[in-house]
């Protein structure tokens, strides 16, 4: 039968342990194989594999010998306990192999889980998955995966006292993060709160996060943002020791100024205007970009605006003076430019 998502997110958290089956399909590979590992793991149990109870059959396999499948659904093996034989990288050619060897499935035989791509509507797997008694067809797409989802990989990982604020973070995070990576940072910080007493917080969550290009930047815009002029050159060097251009530089300088302007602008103040920015920021970057727009205010935003727009098209120009001159130059400028009165 087909699983709507509601209905496939509550049999991922409980397979039917009595189902003949399940096939999860979708074009994210990595979506569909964590989904896979999560079935199989609830069927047969952390040491399935050790104990030879999952086999595990390549698609390409099957189609050169179609009775290897009703072999192991109906194999027995040493150990006691339930059994999966699963079929990896399922194509419509092997859908021939799968019929009989599931039209002769019969209760304490082996569950039989089968991995695909993209499938269409007309696809012979998914027909035949959909139209049996108790076997599942799950489509899995690229939407980002559901509060109840994300609490359920957080319980994986031994977290559920977690800070609302922390929570936010990391749905925000699940909309930016291939599955995968979301799954390893979850896990990591499990391990990182291992132990504590205190309710998982965003400083934990952001000290876990992978560290992006991005969040490298932020050492130095916030130290131009706080007024912190003499720390700008050490900090340039750093980042060029890196390998980051100046270009990079100025691109991340327009957008947290943006975000900075964004803020100030609205009508009911900053503390109000920061639930306007995207992505929303959680925690102790979303104060402090309510204390740099309160510092600054709008009339000097705008101008540093105007400073790194002129710097954006020099640098994109014929001019031939030094880049990365030029970009702690515009720094510097900012940094004077925010001890002005608003």
């Amino acid at each position: 039968m087909k699983l709507s998502a509601r209905d496939a997110a509550a049999y991922f958290r409980k397979p039917d342990p009595k189902g003949a089956g399940v096939l999860i399909y979708g074009g994210d590979a990595m979506r569909v194989a964590l989904r896979r590992q999560d079935v199989i793991k609830a069927l047969v149990g952390p040491n399935g594999e050790d104990e030879m109870r999952l086999t595990r059959i390549a698609g390409a396999d099957l189609r050169k010998d179609p009775a290897i499948l009703g072999d192991a659904i109906k194999a027995q093996g040493f150990f006691p306990g339930p059994r999966v034989a699963f079929v990896e990288d399922a194509t419509e050619a092997v859908a021939k192999a799968i019929i009989p060897a599931l039209a002769d499935w019969a209760e304490g035989d082996a569950q039989v889980v089968v991995t695909a791509g993209q499938l269409n509507a007309r696809s012979a797997l998914r027909k035949l998955f959909e139209a049996h008694p108790s076997a599942y067809a799950i489509g899995i797409y690229d939407d980002p995966p559901s509060r109840d989802e994300i609490e359920g990989t957080l319980r994986d990982a031994g977290l559920t006292d977690i800070d609302p604020e922390a929570m936010n973070l990391i749905t925000a995070y699940s909309r930016e993060m291939a599955p995968g990576d979301l799954r390893q940072t979850i896990e990591k910080l499990g391990l990182y709160m291992l132990g504590a007493d205190a309710a998982v917080s965003v400083a934990d969550v952001e000290a876990c996060a992978p560290q992006s290009n991005e969040a490298a930047l932020d050492d130095v815009l916030n130290v131009v943002a706080d007024l912190k002029a003499n720390e700008i050159g050490a900090i340039l060097s750093r980042l060029y020791a890196q390998g980051t251009q100046p270009v990079a530089l100025c691109i991340a300088a327009m957008r947290h100024f943006r975000q900075l302007h964004t803020v100030a602008s609205d009508p009911g103040g900053p503390a109000a205007g920061i639930g306007r920015v995207k992505p929303p920021v959680f925690g102790p970057r979303r104060d402090r970009m309510v204390r740099q727009a309160s510092n600054w205010g709008r009339i000097n935003l705008e101008e540093a605006l105007a400073t790194i727009t002129e710097t954006d098209l020099m640098l994109r120009s014929a001019n031939t003076a030094p880049e990365r001159a030029l970009v702690e130059r515009m720094f510097i400028r900012l940094a004077m430019l925010g001890r002005r009165r608003p």
